[in-house]
């Protein structure tokens, strides 16, 4: 994978810009990106949770969803319109309520026209995954 394109900074500005129903309450935070993966973190809310006190799967998918989002910007650019065209998530454990969760994002092959990656969902400081999420993205021709 190359260098970025667009540091944590650009890629901040950009999704407030563009994306601002759903990227500009702050609720998920880059913590970095550099072209190849990306951390994100979702501070805890107990908006999080669905009954039984676990971490919501919309939760998950979203965050991951995300996280995809930014690696994929941080390699290509500000392409606002690449879009997700699969997302197959496994959910492994219980996210724990009380704890961040945190979404390690990897590009495993960036082509003109689609990217694949994968992310680790973790919760709070575990180093045991709550769910494992495969995506692909389709980069429009710019």
């Amino acid at each position: 994978m190359s260098k970025a394109k667009m540091t944590v900074a650009e890629l901040e500005a950009f999704l407030h810009r563009e994306f601002p129903q759903a990227f500009a309450s702050g609720e998920i935070l880059i913590e970095s990106a550099d072209g190849a993966t990306s951390l994100l973190r979702q501070p805890y809310s107990e908006r999080m949770l669905r009954p039984g006190g676990t971490v919501s799967g919309p939760t998950l998918m979203a965050l991951a969803d995300f996280a995809m989002y930014v690696v994929l910007l941080s390699a290509i650019g500000p392409v606002g319109l690449a879009v997700t065209t699969s997302l197959n998530i496994n959910f492994l454990r219980k996210g724990q309520p009380g704890q961040d969760v945190l979404a390690a994002a990897k590009l495993m092959k960036l082509g003109k026209r689609l990217a694949v990656g994968e992310v680790s969902l973790l919760s709070g400081t575990s180093p045991d995954p709550i769910a494992h999420v495969t995506s692909t993205y389709s980069i429009p021709n710019v």
